[in-house]
């Protein structure tokens, strides 16, 4: 039976993980250029490159990003190289064939956690990236606090006049209360709200990340909670919302099915997040795309659906739903 106090559900989790693969805390994981519209709905090429780093200190329940991080602490001067490293294996400038070029740098944890990224790389880190016309990172919401000002320095004195626009991408998970409270985040909603704010404060764009089938909302309340999540996020001045499909494969998600409190999401459900998101959307929506082939139930409608929500998330448009005689087909049969 999953835990109700912290400390449990820490040992609940770290008991089912499967074992971790070994990692060079000076290789990043990989690097992709993909193109995203920006606020304006211009279309801009992206580059995420995926650190390795420390893991987070936070036990989540649904976190499988834990595979791709170290045990200890992130060597001083590693996450700089390993940017270097990266972007210097793209083509072009900064990485891209265009002149304006956005990054994310992505650590599978929190960026503002000194053990991962440490302090005195956040310069080696703004020198890596000058030139891009804005930057993502990543934090849990209890750390974006004291060590937001010295990175926008650091970004300000590495391309005086021209700084990257800074983002701060937070995961909201769902405003169901409860559920938040479950999935061992160690966060709520008003304090959530409140890093917000706080990114306001100091003119830094939000961007909020909201689980598509999050574990211990029921089944027939889950479609509500999506749509009082995104329009949380948006409340708390999120630009941006991006839709996660709740994965398993982390052991955890594997016993909380098995006892009836998660059930995977189906493709069905992804499309129909996506088209509420985007219905009353007071920003840019996105849904993740990654492991998506996971969700294929039929292969011939897949493509054609999985191509749909990659044009919605480049035209922030609706488009209509791919209809397929054989799942069609299928729905009658049972």
């Amino acid at each position: 039976m999953y835990p109700d106090t912290p400390a449990a559900r820490n040992r609940f989790i770290l008991a089912r993980r499967p074992a971790r693969q070994a990692h060079d805390p000076w290789r990043a994981h990989g690097v992709i250029v993909e193109l995203e519209p920006d606020a304006s709905g211009a279309l801009v090429d992206v580059i995420t490159v995926f650190l390795t780093g420390r893991e987070c200190p936070w036990r989540c329940a649904m976190c499988d990003l834990w595979t791709y991080t170290t045990p200890t602490d992130t060597p001083a001067g590693a996450i700089p190289r390993q940017i270097r490293d990266a972007l210097g294996g793209t083509a072009g400038h900064g990485g891209t064939a265009r002149s304006d070029w956005h990054v994310k740098l992505y650590n599978a944890g929190s960026f503002f956690d000194p053990r991962a990224v440490p302090v005195g790389d956040y310069p080696g880190i703004a020198a890596a990236i000058a030139g891009a016309s804005g930057v993502t990172v990543e934090s849990h919401p209890a750390l974006v606090g004291a060590r937001l000002s010295p990175w926008l320095q650091a970004l300000a004195d590495a391309a005086p006049g021209r700084a990257p626009a800074l983002e701060v991408g937070m995961g909201l998970e769902t405003a169901h209360p409860g559920a938040l409270e479950r999935l061992n985040k160690r966060m709520t909603t008003d304090m959530f709200a409140d890093a917000a704010a706080r990114l306001a404060d100091a003119g830094v764009a939000l961007r909020a990340f909201v689980l598509v089938s999050p574990p211990f909302v029921p089944a027939a309340a889950q479609r509500e909670w999506l749509d009082r999540s995104v329009e949380f996020a948006f409340a708390c001045g999120a630009s941006a919302v991006s839709l996660i499909p709740t994965r398993g494969g982390n052991g955890t998600m594997e016993a909380l099915s098995a006892a009836g409190q998660f059930t995977r999401p189906a493709l069905d459900d992804v499309e129909e997040a996506m088209d509420a998101a985007l219905a009353r959307a007071a920003g840019r929506v996105f849904v993740d795309l990654w492991e998506l082939d996971h969700l294929a139930a039929c292969d011939a409608c897949f493509a054609g659906r999985k191509a749909r929500l990659a044009a919605m998330n480049l035209t922030q448009r609706p488009a209509p739903r791919v209809s397929c005689p054989l799942c069609a087909q299928a729905e009658v049969r049972v």
